[in-house]
């Protein structure tokens, strides 16, 4: 099967091929990238803005663009070179190639002998793919199959995707369902000569799939073909824009781009949930979900040291740390629990009581919350640890989503999510956002922070109301630049002994929190 691709290679040079290769994978195009250094990877990321409002719930679903087109016409070129013109954060690419059905022992052994017809609307999992897409429409996160085709089957390990402002769906099939068109607000069918499609598939399929040259032959004109001509070609007619020559037409794929960003500015124009979280509910009382440490002189000896200006930088650590590690146990205190009967040594019954969850699951914001994780870790025996980035936009003011990892199966546990300071609330209702998205029961997710103002309480309570706020402090005011007053300055520069520009708010690392 080598040989056979190296002929179809000097039959019909790679496209591109007097090109070096593209490494982008993500839709930020500047010149030097949003950069990110961890001690065991970088992370070249561009930052997703708020996809909620005020009330914690979503503002404007994903525009979703379906590529549809014959097999091999070129719908995933088409669909990076978008994504790389586009230019905009956090855009997911979902192909149809993920959803073929599972196969049948009859089935496998069709397709094995290229006798099964994978080009039919019957091979795809339409259910599956209009549930995935309808989640990630609304901001969900999702679970993808992952589908390999030299084996003609699903591998036991499904990849996760979350969130975007624009989804980009692309497939032989994408415009064959009812139901699935209606999830779609913009449509492009990408039109390639049959010819082109045919040398195309042929390489691919030899060099890429392991397949030999009269079985992609056989099965290009016993089923492949026939489809296009049955059910594909049909819903060019469907489609919004038209791409002939594919990837080669540049014009179209401009004009495409130019659409969505217009139909992306609009969205932004209208609304900043910066200014809507400054005028939000800030002269009400104080909600009941909050819960404060109570103020002993011991707790207020502490607050006045890591408050202090002259306080050195060891003495900073040890008593914020002191301070975070009766904030967990306070916070674990609110757990829920039930009632239990163990028996001690002397064989007597004890009534007791145990944590009535699942398991505990902690989510630091990068990076004064990881400061908290020592603390949690302590208390808590294996307790899972996830972690997300959040930033401040330095032109918009508005925080934005860069990174995140979390554990498997989040969805089940109460997650205790840490930062060290609250000021407005923002950067803490994107986390809360992040773990909703991600199935996370609302009354599951405690919030701690070591110092908040009332304006972070207010906001996040107001958004989310069954979100448990928990923290030692609460100051009364928040300055023009969001410094909490009086307020502790800027706590990663304090504990990890960096300068702040004095620009800066102190929200950690510039985090609108």
């Amino acid at each position: 099967s080598n040989s056979s691709a190296e002929s179809l290679d000097r039959l019909y040079p790679a496209v591109g091929s007097t090109k070096p290769p593209r490494k982008r994978t993500t839709s930020q195009c500047k010149s030097e990238p949003p950069l990110l250094r961890t001690s065991k990877r970088t992370i070249y990321t561009a930052g997703r803005p708020p996809w909620y409002n005020e009330h914690g719930t979503q503002s404007k679903e994903a525009f979703v663009i379906g590529l549809g087109g014959g097999s091999a016409s070129g719908k995933t070129t088409v669909a990076t070179m978008i994504i790389e013109a586009l230019d905009v954060p956090w855009v997911v690419l979902l192909s149809m190639d993920s959803f073929y059905k599972v196969l049948t022992k009859q089935q496998q052994e069709q397709a094995a002998s290229n006798d099964f017809n994978f080009d039919h609307p019957d091979a795809f999992d339409f259910d599956l793919i209009i549930a995935t897409l309808k989640k990630l429409k609304q901001g969900k996160s999702v679970k993808i199959p992952i589908y390999d085709f030299t084996t003609h089957s699903r591998k036991k390990e499904w990849k996760t995707l979350y969130g975007a402002n624009v989804i980009i769906f692309e497939g032989i099939m994408a415009f064959a369902d009812k139901e699935l068109l209606k999830l779609l607000d913009l449509k492009i069918f990408v039109d390639t000569d049959s010819d082109i499609r045919l040398v195309r598939r042929l390489r691919r399929d030899i060099s890429e799939r392991g397949r030999d040259i009269e079985g992609v032959i056989k099965q290009y004109n016993k089923f492949v073909k026939p489809a296009f001509d049955q059910y594909i070609q049909p819903t060019m007619r469907l489609a919004d824009i038209v791409v002939p020559r594919g990837s080669g037409n540049t014009v179209a794929i401009d004009l495409i781009v130019q659409h969505v960003h217009s139909q992306l500015e609009e969205v932004r124009a209208a609304w900043s949930l910066g200014a809507a979280l400054a005028s939000a509910h800030q002269c009400h009382p104080l909600p009941q979900t909050l819960s404060v440490l109570k103020s002993t002189p011991q707790v207020r000896g502490m607050h006045t040291i890591i408050r202090n200006k002259e306080t050195s930088r060891d003495e900073f650590i040890f008593y914020s740390k002191r301070l975070m590690r009766l904030l967990i146990e306070h916070a674990l205190s609110l757990l829920p629990f039930q009632s239990c009967t163990v028996q001690t040594p002397q064989g007597q019954d004890y009534e007791g009581r145990t944590y009535s969850g699942k398991q505990i699951t902690g989510v630091s914001i990068l990076r004064a919350g990881e400061t908290m994780e020592p603390a949690l870790r302590a208390v808590c025996k294996d307790v899972r640890i996830g972690t997300i980035l959040i930033q401040t936009n330095c032109n918009t003011g508005e925080p934005e989503l860069h990174y995140l990892r979390l554990p498997k199966d989040i969805s089940e546990d109460h997650v205790i999510l840490m930062d060290c300071t609250v000021s407005t609330g923002a950067a803490a209702m994107m986390a809360v956002r992040v773990l909703l998205d991600h199935d996370v029961p609302e009354d599951k997710i405690f919030l701690l922070s070591l110092l908040m103002a009332e304006m972070g309480v207010h906001s996040v309570a107001y958004a989310f109301p069954r979100v448990k706020i928990i923290t030692t402090a609460v100051d009364k005011k928040v300055n023009d630049l969001f410094r909490i007053i009086p307020g502790i300055g800027n706590f990663g520069d304090r504990y990890f002994g960096t300068d702040a520009p004095p620009d800066w708010s102190d929200d950690e690392d510039a985090l609108s929190t």
